[in-house]
This record gives C-alpha cells, structure tokens and sequence, in this order.
C-alpha cells in the first residue's frame, strides 16, 4: 500500500523556499487568467446594490472598493468554473503496484451553492491502479480545482471520484470529504463544529468489504 500525507510547506531550506515563491507564482497566474474569464464589473455593480439593499452607502470610505475586492475574490473562488481538473490526470506511469494508494487530508475550501458561503475542510482521495499510476500532487490539484466553484459537497465528492475513475481507469476509487459548513455555522442554526461527512466509493471499494475496511483504517490511522 502507499500512503501520502499531506505536510505544511517550512522554509527550512533554500530548495522549500523556492517551492514556495514557485507555488505563490503559479497561483498568481491562475488568478489573473480567472479574472479575465469573469465580468468582474457586473459582480461589482451588484455588490453596489446589495450594499445599497442593506442600508449602507457604497461611497463611504470604508466600502469604496469593497465592490472591487469582492469581485476579485468570487473570480479566485470560482476559477474552477473555467478550468478542466482532469488534465492533471493526463500523465500516467506504468507500475506493477495493485495496492491502495491514499493521499489524505487534502485541505480545501469551496463555496455552498445555495447561500454563497464557504465549506472548509479535507478531503482523502484513494484509488487502486489497474496498471497505471498518476503523481501523487495531481490527486491534490484535482481536489483544489473541483472545490474552486459554487457547488455542495455531495456532488464535489461524486466530481473527483468520477475523474479519477474516468481518466486513470482505476481498478478501486475511494473518496472521502469531511468539512464544516459556515451556512451552518454562522447562520441558521449556527451549530458551529458540526461536520458532514461524504463518500463515494467505486469498483472494488464498493464490492468488496474487506477493501474498504482497509481503506477506512488507512484514512483513520493516527499520523
């Protein structure tokens, strides 16, 4: 079996700091491309009206460029609305490895559909390989991408298992998301450390008890 944790990034070494500055580059660009595919003027127009809506003056100091802001955070928030995730799972390896292969607690934040508030939490994605294995970071980028639009948790668990599924043509796929619900948490009923828990499970992880079994021990073991 193979097993990835997922570990914060130190800069402990000239090599991590690297890293860094080439990850927060690369995130950059993916901003800008999103913001090109967005009408952000429209987002700020609307967001001029909801502020009008509530009782506040969009022209206080305060608020000025609120409207800009807000509209350049639902471009970064909804950049997987212009984005396949599935390319990442495009370069394949062939391996002789038929064990379960994990990469767990894989954070994430996304937007609930219905109230426009974000869900945070992680995500562990599993798969057996029927003779091909994927890198290891492209199970993670396919997590980040698919969460990066509105959407509720039950059908992003379904999306990535599906991609996996379809473009690796896995043997087993297992996906398992937990995260808490700020529609939850700060209004409504606000229970806030109240958790929902989804699953999709595919191939031998459904048909077959005991390899499911040992992928919820895998996704359980302490670190």
């Amino acid at each position: 079996m193979s097993i990835a944790f997922n570990e914060t990034l130190t800069d402990e070494s000239a090599a991590d700091d690297c890293c860094v500055r080439s990850n927060e580059s690369r995130h950059v660009r993916r901003a800008m491309m999103s913001e090109s595919a967005v009408d952000l003027s429209a987002i700020k127009g609307a967001v001029r009206t909801i502020l009008k809506a509530v009782g506040e003056d969009p022209d206080r100091d305060g608020l000025l460029e609120t409207p800009r802001r807000v509209a350049k955070m639902y471009a970064e928030m909804f950049s997987g609305l212009q984005q396949d995730p599935g390319r990442h799972l495009e370069v394949t390896f062939e391996e002789s490895y038929d064990e379960i292969v994990l990469v767990r607690d894989i954070p994430f934040t996304s937007m609930c559909e219905h109230h426009l508030l974000p869900f945070r939490g992680v995500a562990h994605v599993a798969y057996i390989p029927n003779g091909r294995v994927t890198g290891l970071s492209k199970l993670a980028r396919v997590v980040e991408e698919v969460s990066r639009r509105p959407q509720v948790q039950e059908r992003m668990t379904q999306t990535v298992a599906d991609l996996i599924e379809d473009r690796l043509g896995s043997r087993a796929v297992g996906v398992i998301i937990k995260a808490e619900h700020s529609c939850m948490s700060i209004r409504g009923i606000r229970k806030t450390g109240s958790l929902t828990v989804t699953s999709t499970m595919r191939g031998a992880f459904r048909s077959d008890p005991a390899s499911r079994a040992e992928l919820m021990s895998l996704i359980n073991m302490p670190n």
